[in-house]
């Protein structure tokens, strides 16, 4: 089978055989992206982050049938913790996006492995993968979980936050991060106690910013507002077509930083493995004769 062939032809098992290569064989995984990588950048990137319990899963089922219904073909990717004991994806919430997948959607489940999730290079390839096979657009949905909530905001065209007043979500609990990357805010469950008082302190504390983000009230189990934050997000979209060229070059800034960084990271801690001056320096901080800060300055003017 011509792999690259059946991804470009939308061919669903070698798509999924495709991630598989970018997830687990870094090595093939580089040969096949540099195959299709001219024919990437230019789907739409749309990040839903936000806490545990928001709902996100069911919101992204919703809405990508009604993207769907709007023209467009969409993809998701979930970004799930990863398991303990198998090192693979946690499969549980995938069980509520069944009906967008019998509506067309592809879904797959990756597995965040403990690395930076949301900009991990595996990520950044399997958006490729889907961009090849025709997806647009792409949504990633992240584990909802430290960091990865901020960094998700880098890598996509439009950032989605999702707050539920049932997790005890309210303006004084929010992290200040999350506050300045959405495009769009949505008050998920807003059918439960609270949603309303929430709705309004998101509006009045995050909608006035300069960024004037879009807030919006849904409920995925009722699909009340689901429509018109796939609407919203479509405008967006045709919006940001204007500037997706230079946001592109943006990330790509940051992705070849990223790769040269850790290849010089490896080389480094190679080179330091195998060198007898480290290896001197580090017995000289064992036995306290140096501290590690001498040592490494030392150890860094000898490094060629």
């Amino acid at each position: 089978m011509d792999l690259v062939k059946e991804i470009k032809a939308g061919n669903r098992r070698a798509i999924a055989r495709a991630i598989s290569i970018i997830e687990n064989d870094e090595s093939d995984a580089k040969s096949l992206v540099k195959k299709i990588f001219k024919m990437s950048g230019k789907s739409f990137k749309i990040g839903i982050t936000g806490p545990a319990g928001a709902g996100k899963s069911t919101l992204i089922n919703k809405t990508s049938i009604e993207l769907n219904k709007l023209g467009c073909n969409a993809a998701v990717l979930a970004i799930d913790p990863t398991s303990h004991l198998t090192g693979g994806a946690i499969l549980g919430d995938r069980v509520r996006m069944i009906e967008s997948t019998d509506s067309g959607t592809y879904i797959r489940s990756m597995a965040s492995r403990g690395a930076t999730g949301a900009i991990s290079s595996a990520l950044r390839n399997s958006i490729r993968i889907l961009e090849y096979a025709g997806f647009d657009p792409i949504i990633i949905e992240s584990v909802g979980a430290g960091q990865t909530e901020i960094d998700i905001s880098k890598i996509v065209d439009v950032t989605v936050v999702v707050f539920n007043p049932n997790t005890g979500d309210n303006i004084q609990t929010i992290k200040a991060g999350l506050t300045e990357i959405g495009d769009i805010y949505l008050i998920n469950k807003g059918d439960l106690p609270g949603a309303n008082q929430l709705f309004d302190s998101v509006r009045d504390f995050i909608g006035m910013s300069e960024k004037n983000p879009i807030i919006l009230m849904t409920s995925a189990k009722s699909s009340k507002g689901v429509s018109d934050f796939a609407k919203k997000l479509y405008e967006l979209m045709e919006i940001k077509k204007k500037t997706k060229k230079q946001s592109e070059k943006s990330r790509l800034d940051v992705e070849l930083r990223d790769i040269v960084l850790n290849n010089v990271k490896n080389k480094v801690s190679t080179m330091l493995d195998e060198s007898k001056m480290y290896a001197t320096y580090l017995r000289k901080v064992q036995s306290k004769e140096m501290d590690p800060f001498t040592a490494a300055e030392k150890i860094t003017k000898e490094i060629k």
